[in-house]
């Protein structure tokens, strides 16, 4: 994410922009060594793929219908990795306690809309990046001032270090099920942190993490050993059944805490840097929203299996309200076996490490913004050390408090998934005003669905804020 620069002879409007060239050419190679970053370059070889794949794919006769696979192949990654980083620990557990409290009735498609509800906050975050070539936090200081843009940056900090705490109680509870010790399970998942940000290179970054966040899918096969009844299942995708009874403060802690399983500043934050950092153009928004279409689907069949794994607990009557973390494991093996709880137990380790690598990615792409230094996956650490000290320190300061012994595990990470629903509201509105600014998104800007869509998401965001706000003002008001 270069900045703007003003060049004899040549000029670059952003990161990613193509620069209109004339005769004249710096003086000493020197000179060009400073215009032109390692980041500069990376980026340009990107480019090129695409521009390569888009060649290909007017060529598809000559060259096979695997073309614009091929171009799709070199555009995704923000949107998927957005919405798989975001299946994180907490959020997996919040729908593991879904299936195991309440089964597969209300939940189910409660869930599914809040996955439409994250597209769409998503779309938008992705033309933006991709239309004005700047991160979100940047674009907040800009457009809005300082006090604006240190409040944007307050919510996401502290949103983004306490998911981040999170993410490595999903390491030691996927872990701690194969009796690995939390130290071990804790640092060697922060070793793997640190080795995925360490390559020096977005595209391979990328690559890697996209790889472990398709470990998402282990919750599919914990599913099918669970034996679901499919008809049930139908019917309550298909009738949307009445909240369940029970007490009305649980049940108000889970909506919220599956709202924030989907909508969260920090996924406003990171996939736009990531937009940027990958180059994208306006030209590559319908490759942007077919990615992040692709991120939702997958995640929210990730989600559902979660639910339909629990869902067992709920069908045989086990109280599972006092569940930590990997007893939701210990306590499946009855019902889908040794390898089946197994899998889930792998499912919320990996959870844990995808979201921990995107998470304290996007708290470095924020400061990076905020201070105009590197911040780019590209650069190399010696250019960009305060980027990656932002990333390293915040994953380490988050691993060691996760090793403080007697802390409440699964009250955090529901408290933590709730949070994010609170903070969500004023981050919405930052992105609708950026997003219907004409002379910032020209041609892209917000039209009348898209602005019927984030306004809709922010009102039912604010309606569970205030009803948070009244239980927990009157806490007697929901108990039934």
């Amino acid at each position: 994410m270069s900045n703007s620069r003003e060049i004899t002879g040549r000029s670059a409007a952003g990161p990613g922009n193509p620069t209109t060239e004339s005769s004249v050419v710096p003086a000493s190679t020197r000179e060009l060594d400073e215009l032109v970053t390692h980041e500069d370059v990376d980026r340009a070889r990107d480019r090129w793929k695409v521009t390569q794949g888009r060649a290909a794919l007017a060529r598809r006769r000559r060259l096979g219908r695997f073309s614009g696979l091929w171009l799709l192949w070199l555009l995704i990654g923000p949107g998927v990795l957005v919405f798989l980083g975001e299946n994180d620990a907490p959020s997996m557990l919040t729908y593991a306690a879904t299936g195991a409290r309440f089964g597969v009735g209300f939940f189910l498609p409660f869930t599914v809309l809040t996955f439409l509800m994250g597209f769409v906050v998503q779309e938008m975050t992705a033309r933006l990046g991709a239309v004005t070539h700047r991160g979100h936090a940047e674009l907040i200081f800009d457009r809005f001032g300082s006090f604006w843009g240190f409040f944007a940056m307050g919510d996401l900090v502290l949103g983004n270090f306490l998911t981040l705490v999170t993410e490595f109680i999903g390491v030691r509870a996927g872990l701690g099920f194969f009796g690995v010790r939390p130290a071990l399970a804790v640092g060697g998942a922060l070793l793997g942190v640190l080795g995925a940000i360490m390559t020096g290179r977005y595209w391979t970054w990328e690559r890697i993490t996209l790889a472990l966040a398709l470990f998402n899918g282990l919750f599919i096969p914990a599913a099918l050993l669970a034996h679901p009844a499919w008809g049930q299942v139908g019917n309550a995708m298909l009738t949307w059944q009445p909240l369940p009874r029970g007490d009305g403060n649980e049940i108000l802690l889970l909506l919220l805490a599956t709202m924030g399983a989907t909508v969260t500043p920090w996924m406003l934050f990171f996939q736009q840097s990531a937009v940027v950092d990958k180059g994208l153009q306006p030209r590559d928004i319908p490759a942007a929203r077919l990615d992040t279409l692709l991120g939702t689907v997958l995640a929210t069949v990730f989600a559902i299996a979660a639910i339909l794994a629990t869902a067992p607990l709920f069908q045989h009557g086990i109280n599972a309200a006092d569940f930590q973390t990997a007893q939701f494991a210990q306590a499946l093996e009855p019902w889908i076996g040794r390898f089946g709880a197994a899998l889930f137990a792998l499912g919320i380790f990996e959870a844990g490490i995808v979201a921990a690598v995107t998470i304290s990615t996007s708290s470095a792409y924020a400061f990076g913004e905020v201070l105009h230094s590197g911040h780019s996956l590209n650069r190399p650490v010696r250019d960009a050390w305060p980027f990656y000290l932002t990333l390293m320190g915040s994953a380490c300061l988050a691993a060691g408090l996760v090793l403080i012994p007697g802390a409440p595990l699964e009250f955090i990470i529901l408290t933590v998934n709730v949070i994010a629903v609170l903070a969500m509201p004023p981050a919405l509105a930052f992105l609708l005003i950026l997003v219907n600014d004409r002379e910032l998104m020209g041609e892209h800007a917000n039209g009348f669905w898209g602005n019927l869509g984030g306004v809709s998401v922010g009102l039912v965001l604010v309606a569970a804020g205030l009803m948070f706000s009244l239980a927990t003002v009157f806490p007697r008001l929901l108990r039934t």
